[in-house]
């Protein structure tokens, strides 16, 4: 990536979504789908069951711009999505991943 692209990138806002899902083969799959039908982008995904594995909690690190609130409440449609809440982007759940992506 060149030094106007990385700028470009620094620049623009990111948000963090939280979304709980119901836990079974293909789920994450289909939600990043509706995300990658619609050419958004998402810059980090993190995905681990929660309680007794049933469900799922999935972490997603896009862009925010003006389709965002959009996107979520389409994803709020997908069939096993449960719950879905947004936090900016210094959430802590990718601030302390990005600790061990670093040269």
């Amino acid at each position: 990536m060149n030094a106007i692209n990385r700028n470009e990138q620094n620049a623009l806002a990111r948000a963090v979504l939280e979304i709980d899902v119901n836990n079974h083969a293909g789920v994450m799959s289909h939600v990043v789908g509706l995300f990658s039908r619609r050419s958004y982008n998402v810059e980090g995904i993190l995905c681990l069951p929660v309680g007794d594995g049933r469900q799922s909690r999935i972490w997603l690190l896009v862009n925010e711009d003006q389709r965002l609130a959009q996107m979520m409440k389409q994803a709020e449609k997908l069939e096993d999505v449960i719950a879905i809440r947004r936090h900016n982007a210094d959430h802590a759940v990718f601030q302390d991943l990005e600790s061990f992506f670093r040269p």
